[in-house]
């Protein structure tokens, strides 16, 4: 019984900051309609139907500008390693 409790502590915990709204597959760049703070630098995980996977973020764009943060309610665009679909669920990985 201890070991299991001991697993689920050593695994990360994460908050959802929001959803996939749009993916451009030419330029590799999801959109995300946010419910919370994102930051440079946080790390998040994706996660929906056939898509997992985690990454570092690192830059931020609100119509083709480059920021550091965004805040809840903003829609921005992230470079992302794999394909996201609409509907995919942003969980931002919390140390």
């Amino acid at each position: 019984m201890a070991e299991e409790k001991k697993v689920a502590k050593d695994k990360p915990k994460e908050e959802l900051v929001g959803k996939i709204t749009h993916y451009f597959g030419k330029i590799e760049v999801g959109i995300i309609e946010l419910n919370k703070k994102l930051n440079v630098g946080d790390t998040i995980h994706v996660k929906g139907g056939t898509t997992d996977f985690e990454q570092e973020i690192k830059s931020i764009q609100i119509e083709h500008e480059q920021i550091e943060k965004a805040k809840k309610g903003d829609v921005i665009g992230l470079k992302v390693k794999e394909k996201v679909r609409e509907g995919d669920e942003v969980y931002k990985v919390l140390e």
